[in-house]
């Protein structure tokens, strides 16, 4: 059988692998197909093309987005998309603005805590791609403010936690929009994580196409949940293990896979839009 991970990062954003190693390492894997789903970025994906052709590796082009309803954050997943496409990347440099913005915050909030970091040393982390909370979390660890990566999500930079702050300019809707406009697939990723499943009938009225179901952190309740909503609502299935790479150790490529005849599905979806 063929499987396939549907959910990376790379070093364009909150991950520490290159495109290339993280081709070597789906190789290694055994995968015949990933998606490269950076954070508001699809600058991954060029040279990602390149070695996957080398390696035998089928690339699916994708990104992954971040929303905000509710005073909740809302991650859409965009698959098969139009990632040369000249508006979606305006509106992706604008969003990289805004997250960058969003650092100054959320280092205001830490130093009212008595944790005072530099934002250029968050910056320096990201290396010029999308920067975000996995950063900050990164300078804290090197200036001995926590033990762990997880220790600044858990008390200060998480959800609900003292030092987080959201303000993300997309709207649920806004990031659908911007998906189906360029003739991708939106799928809502790590549903569990919105801890509100009564609001995904709503993103399904906005467009919404699918939902990841195969998650490490989805339970197998969890699990067989989702997949009655996707039947429940026609939607599409898919999968991965959101691997950041040294960031988070504990998840590997293809610790959640799916079988390739879900990427047939959604290959069968964007037809569909298209024709």
């Amino acid at each position: 059988m063929r499987f396939a991970d549907l959910h990376l990062h790379t070093n364009f954003s909150d991950g520490t692998d290159t495109p290339a190693e993280l081709v070597k390492k789906a190789k290694e894997a055994n995968l015949s197909t990933i998606a490269i789903t950076d954070h508001d970025n699809v600058e991954g994906i060029l040279p990602a093309l390149e070695i996957s052709e080398e390696e035998n590796i089928e690339l699916i082009p994708a990104v992954e987005l971040t929303a905000e309803i509710e005073e909740l954050e809302v991650h859409i997943l965009g698959y098969l998309i139009d990632y040369k496409n000249k508006g979606f990347l305006e509106k992706l440099e604008f969003l990289r603005e805004n997250r960058r913005e969003r650092i100054y915050k959320i280092l205001a909030k830490l130093k009212e805590m008595g944790i005072e970091l530099n934002p250029q040393d968050v910056f320096a982390y990201a290396k010029g791609g999308t920067v975000g909370r996995l950063h900050i979390a990164q300078v804290m660890l090197k200036e001995g403010y926590i033990n762990s990566i997880v220790e600044a999500f858990s008390r200060y930079i998480g959800n609900n936690c003292p030092a987080y702050i959201s303000g993300f300019k997309l709207s649920p809707k806004e990031a659908i929009n911007l998906i189906r406009k360029i003739d991708g697939i939106p799928v809502l990723a790590h549903p569990y994580s919105l801890n509100q499943d009564s609001l995904i009938p709503q993103f399904i009225e906005y467009g919404l196409l699918g939902i990841e179901v195969y998650y490490p952190e989805h339970t197998s309740s969890m699990v067989e949940f989702y997949l009655n909503l996707a039947k429940k609502y026609n939607l599409l299935i898919t999968g991965g293990s959101d691997y950041h790479g040294k960031l988070k150790p504990q998840v590997n490529i293809g610790l959640s896979k799916i079988p390739y005849e879900l990427v047939e599905k959604l290959k069968e979806a964007k037809e569909k839009l298209l024709c």
